[in-house]
C-alpha cells in the first residue's frame, strides 16, 4: 500500500466520521430500555428457576455488550459532537460496564496507536509472544504464557480479573483527572449495587448481574481477541509498521448474523474502526459498504473464527499465527533453513 493509497483510503472514510445526535440518542434508548426490562425479567424468573432466568440473562448480556460499545465510542469522542456529553454519557455507561472512562480511554488510545507493532506491545492489548521470544523464554515465563492463553483462563477468569479487579485501580503514572474519574466510577458502582441490593436482595443481584456480567464479559474479550488474532494478521517491527496497514490487515471484518451485529454494536467492522476511530458504531457498516478497498480486508465468520482459539504465537518468518502444536515443526524448519544457509 503506497502513501497515496493510504491517504486516499482515509479520505474515503472521512465522510462517515460525523456523529448524528438523533441516532446516538435513539441508540441509548433502544439499548438501555431493553437491558433494564431484561434485567427485571431475569430477576422475576429466578422465582421459577435459575435455568429459566438464564434465557433473558443471555439476551441481557448482549445488550450489556452493546452498552459497552456506546461507552467505547464515547471514549473516542465519536458518539456525540460534544466532548463534554461524550464524557458524561461515557462515564455513566462505564459504571454499568465496570470501566473507568479516562483509564480505559487512555489504554485504548495506546492500543490504536500501536496495534500490530511488535516493539510497542503491552498496553491495551492481548499478551502475544513471537515464536522466537517463546523459544528463548525461561520455563516460568512459558508456563505463565500458556496459562494466560488457555481459553478457560482468557474467557473465564479474564473478565473477572479485568472488570472487577484491574479496573478498580489507577494505572501507574495516571494524572489527577484520570484518578478522580476512576474513584468516581467506583463510588457510583458501589451506590448502584447497594441500591439494587436494598431493592431485590444481594442474592438476587449476585445471581442476575453476576450471570449477565460473566456472559457479557466473555463475549467482550472474545470479540477483542478474535478481531486481532486470526491466521494472517499483521505484526511488524516499528521501523516497518504502518498505521493504515495495521488497521486494514491486522483488524478483521467479523461478519456476524444481523441480530449479533446489532447486539455487538457493529464492532465486527473492526477494520473500519481502526482505520478511523472517529466513525460512530452506527456508521461503520455504511463506511465499509461504500469504501471499495475495504471489501478485500480479512473476513471471518462465526464458523471460521473458532479456529482462532488455537492461535497462540506469532511466526515472524511466515507472517502468521500458529498454535503450540505447530511450534516444533516451525522450530525444526527454521533450524534446517539456517543450517542450509550456512552451508
Amino acid at each position: 500500500m503506497t502513501i497515496q493509497d493510504t491517504k486516499n483510503l482515509r479520505k474515503q472514510v472521512a465522510p462517515f466520521e460525523q456523529s448524528t445526535t438523533k441516532e446516538s440518542i435513539w441508540q441509548i434508548i433502544n439499548t438501555l430500555g431493553p437491558f433494564i426490562i431484561l434485567w427485571y425479567l431475569t430477576y422475576i424468573s429466578l422465582s421459577v428457576s435459575y435455568w429459566l432466568a438464564l434465557v433473558p440473562a443471555v439476551i441481557a448480556a448482549g445488550f450489556l455488550t452493546r452498552i459497552f460499545i456506546i461507552f467505547h465510542d464515547c471514549t473516542h469522542h465519536s458518539f456525540f459532537k460534544s466532548r463534554r456529553i461524550n464524557r458524561i454519557v461515557g462515564t455513566a455507561m462505564g459504571v454499568l460496564t465496570l470501566f473507568p472512562f479516562d483509564q480505559w480511554g487512555h489504554e485504548h488510545s495506546v492500543h490504536h496507536a500501536t496495534s500490530g507493532n511488535l516493539d510497542k506491545r503491552g498496553t491495551g492489548d492481548i499478551w502475544t509472544l513471537t515464536v522466537d521470544e517463546y523459544l528463548a523464554a525461561p520455563l516460568r515465563l512459558r508456563l505463565a504464557y500458556r496459562f494466560y492463553r488457555n481459553p478457560l483462563v482468557m474467557f473465564g477468569i479474564g473478565p473477572i480479573y479485568v472488570f472487577l479487579l484491574k479496573n478498580r485501580f489507577n494505572r501507574k503514572g495516571a494524572r489527577k483527572k484520570e484518578k478522580m474519574n476512576t474513584y468516581l466510577t467506583n463510588v457510583l458502582i458501589v451506590v448502584l449495587v447497594g441500591l439494587l441490593c436494598l431493592a431485590v436482595g444481594w442474592q438476587s443481584v449476585l445471581l442476575v448481574q453476576g450471570s449477565i456480567f460473566l456472559i457479557s464479559g466473555s463475549v467482550g474479550i472474545w470479540l477483542f481477541y478474535v478481531q486481532h488474532t486470526f491466521e494472517d494478521s499483521y505484526f511488524e517491527e516499528d521501523k516497518e509498521w504502518e498505521y493504515v496497514k495495521a488497521a486494514v490487515e491486522g483488524s478483521s471484518f467479523y461478519k456476524l448474523p444481523k441480530l449479533m451485529q446489532f447486539l455487538t454494536g457493529n464492532i465486527g467492522y473492526h477494520h473500519v474502526h481502526h482505520l478511523s476511530p472517529r466513525v460512530p458504531n452506527y456508521k461503520l457498516e455504511e463506511a465499509h459498504n461504500n469504501t471499495l478497498p475495504l471489501k478485500n480486508v480479512p473476513t471471518i465468520t462465526l464458523a471460521t473464527s473458532v479456529r482462532s482459539i488455537r492461535f497462540r504465537l506469532w511466526d515472524e518468518e511466515n507472517k502468521n499465527f500458529i498454535g503450540f502444536k505447530d511450534l516444533r515443526y516451525v522450530a525444526e524448519k527454521s533450524v534446517s533453513a539456517k543450517v542450509k544457509s550456512e552451508i
